[in-house]
């Protein structure tokens, strides 16, 4: 089977893959992480980093080099860490290629074998241009193994072959790690840089084969503790921010001085048209001094600080605003849901519930620092549980609202508040879904006695509480009468959100009951095309 072409369209797939696994990994990258500091955040770092150019990929409509250097921009302005701004070198190395590759004679649509393993090669050189030194045994020297393979293979194989030679040749490094740098043997693990960066690479293998190798689980492994052994105190703060108007001497005297206050220092060049242009990254006791260093050598934009507290991870993915996560069923559900300012997870098309995998994906999709998740009875307790503690783990202040129908949720969703501190805003949202009165309207498939009496094929059930109240002679009557049970206790507004192939005559029915028989109550009906139920009604 051929490889598929690296072209635009694989390179945004890719981006995907990459973030997703990323996901996956993140835990397992953050346990390796005790060089340059044992922050616990690489993955976490290195995930946001590639969200952030994923990002700008999906806005960038243009061929393959136009996608590649959206890639290297967006994660160059959204780098997070150390490995962030080095991850935003390797995308530049392949933005040079494929941009140098269009301008020469003939069209390029796509990646070839050769200027892949060129684009390896140019993010090394990038990347230790950004470090100003390249220290063995690190994320770098994973690249640089992968890109001589790359090269070693370029002119005899197809694209698929070299990119899982790159692959394969980066686990080989990643392995010879603890070897290299005396601190990765002493904690008994393998660079966190290098595993991120072959997490990225087996997404590329199974974008453009469909395969990818089973790598081994790499946590770090049983050793000997050094008594008495002097350990020195990590800096305080992580210090990063975007730097424009900076002539290249320039630069290397805010080098200078940054290395002076701290380490990790990292400089990257936008290599974007934008002469001038760079990423800054430094630990520093002194924020206040790395960031006067950085305005005495040009203007300054996108300052991030963040204090470093030995194993906690990052607490600032993404913006730190907040988003409403919305679980739904159904393009006319998502469009709604979408035009009240929530994100939406679409339910699988098979009917399964929401997995937690997916949930944390889409909670990281939503780049906010603060979640609150609508689950809609689209969500099992324990994935709900697992995703969001997950995503707590990645930074993300999540709180869910128990919101258990898609018409509870839309009444939560009408009360939020992103002015209110986050668990206001989430309680505020409780009481309005818990509020929400509502049930269910379905069609009988089978004869059968209920707790209404006896049911026929084609008859309507008004269910709640998992109880089926009602048994009419179709949708509109068994509608009508779980409404007028619903309305018992009062009410000022009834929502009917209507499944796929539910007819519009069924809501103008309903909405001659409602004003017929109860008067001064309004109703409203939503064609959501959910399957299942094909009637979900909420009472407020």
């Amino acid at each position: 089977m051929s490889a598929r072409r690296l072209d635009a369209a694989a390179l945004r797939t890719w981006a995907h893959a990459a973030v997703e696994d990323l996901i996956v990994h993140t835990d397992e990258i953050n346990g390796l992480n005790v060089f340059p500091v044992a922050d616990a955040d690489t993955g976490t770092n290195m995930l946001f980093t590639m969200r952030a150019a994923r990002v700008e990929a999906d806005a960038c409509p243009g061929d393959v080099a136009a996608v590649a250097a959206a890639l290297a921009r967006g994660a160059l302005h959204g780098a997070r860490g150390n490995s962030g701004v080095i991850l935003s070198q390797i995308l530049r190395g392949l933005a040079e290629e494929t941009a140098a590759a269009s301008a020469g004679p003939g069209d390029t649509p796509a990646v070839d074998a050769p200027m892949f393993g060129a684009a390896l090669c140019r993010g090394v050189d990038l990347a230790v241009a950004s470090l100003g030194e390249s220290v063995p045994g690190t994320i770098v020297s994973v690249l640089g193994a992968s890109a001589r393979a790359a090269q070693a293979v370029a002119t005899a194989g197809d694209l698929g072959t070299v990119v899982r030679a790159a692959a394969d040749a980066a686990a080989s490094a990643l392995d010879e790690t603890p070897s290299q740098l005396d601190v990765l043997a002493e904690a008994g693990v393998v660079d966190a840089g290098g595993r991120g960066l072959l997490v990225l690479l087996d997404a590329l293998v199974r974008t453009l084969t469909g395969t990818a190798a089973e790598r081994v689980a790499y946590a770090p492994a049983a050793r000997a503790v050094r008594v008495g052994a002097a350990v020195a105190a990590p800096p305080q703060f992580e210090v990063m921010y975007l730097l424009s108007g900076c002539d290249p001497d320039g630069v290397e005297a805010l080098r200078g001085r940054l290395e002076h206050l701290g380490d990790s220092v990292v400089i990257a060049a936008s290599g974007s048209g934008q002469p001038g242009h760079y990423s800054i990254h430094v630990h520093a006791d002194d924020a206040g001094a790395a960031v006067e260093a950085g305005l005495a050598a040009g203007a300054l934009s996108r300052i991030q600080i963040t204090a470093l507290t030995g194993a906690a991870p990052a607490r600032s993915p993404g913006s730190r605003g907040r988003a409403v996560l919305a679980v739904v069923d159904g393009a006319g559900a998502a469009e709604l849901f979408a035009g009240e300012g929530a994100h939406v997870l679409r339910r699988p098309r098979n009917g399964a519930q929401v997995s937690a995998k997916e949930l944390l994906s889409a909670l990281v999709d939503t780049g906010a620092g603060q979640a609150l998740v609508l689950p809609n009875g689209y969500v099992a307790a324990e994935e709900l549980v697992a995703g969001c503690t997950a995503a707590t783990g990645l930074g993300i202040d999540v709180v869910p609202v128990p919101a258990g129908s898609m018409v509870q949720g839309l009444a939560a969703l009408a009360v939020h508040d992103p002015a209110r501190a986050p668990v206001d805003d989430g309680y505020t949202m409780a009481r309005a879904a818990a509020s929400a009165r509502h049930g269910t309207v379905r069609v009988a498939t089978e004869e059968a006695l209920t707790w209404a009496g006896m049911c026929s094929p084609g008859d309507g059930l008004g269910i709640s509480g998992d109880e089926v109240l009602i048994v009419g002679a179709d949708l509109v009557a068994a509608a009508a009468g779980l409404i007028d049970l619903l309305l018992l206790s009062g009410g000022e507004l009834v929502t009917v959100l209507t499944g796929d192939g539910v007819d519009a005559s069924v809501g103008d029915g309903l909405r001659t009951h409602v004003h017929v028989n109860h008067i001064g109550t309004e109703l409203v009906t939503y064609h959501t095309g959910h399957h299942g139920d094909a009637l979900l009604i909420g009472v407020e």
